[in-house]
């Protein structure tokens, strides 16, 4: 593994974002999404939110994204809150990446006023529930029987991290 470097993302980095993002769409099991995303439409998302959101990515001396995370407001939680969620390139996982990429975001959010941090999970991603176990996010809400775009029927686990 080459050196990791951590810095803001931009709409440049979208088309590398979308393909990692569609890589681990296309596997299943680890996001809610069920979709592939277009470069477009990860843009706009990050445009959501102007001055209360933040994408971190994270690449190689190479210049290739290994990861990336993003925090913003959420409709179901309080003006003090953000939500957080974490993408990191199929077959670098283990390698230290979320572990950078979370200490940056931390930083961010307290930037932006933000006083805890929600990570909702799929209860079937063991890999998503014991990254954010181990960043010190503890389980406070489970929503049964979500459905999920393509008919899936999951439980998801809300984490809070306080800041």
């Amino acid at each position: 593994m080459h050196v990791i470097h951590i810095r803001p993302a931009g709409a440049s980095d979208t088309r590398q974002m979308t393909e990692l993002l569609n890589a681990i769409v296309a596997k299943g099991g680890t996001t809610a999404h069920t979709k592939p995303f277009g470069p477009d439409m990860l843009e706009a998302e990050m445009r959501l939110y102007t001055g209360r959101t933040a994408w971190i990515l994270a690449e190689d001396d190479m210049g290739e994204i290994l990861g990336f995370q993003n925090i913003m407001p959420h409709k179901t939680l309080p003006e003090d809150a953000a939500d957080i969620a974490t993408f990191v390139k199929l077959g670098k996982t283990g390698h230290g990446i979320g572990s950078k990429l979370f200490e940056r975001t931390k930083t961010e959010a307290r930037k932006l006023g933000f006083t805890w941090l929600n990570a909702t999970i799929r209860a079937d991603n063991e890999s998503g529930l014991t990254y954010y176990q181990s960043r010190g996010f503890e389980d406070y809400k489970r929503i049964p029987n979500t459905q999920l775009a393509d008919g899936t029927i999951v439980d998801r686990v809300c984490k809070r991290y306080d800041l």
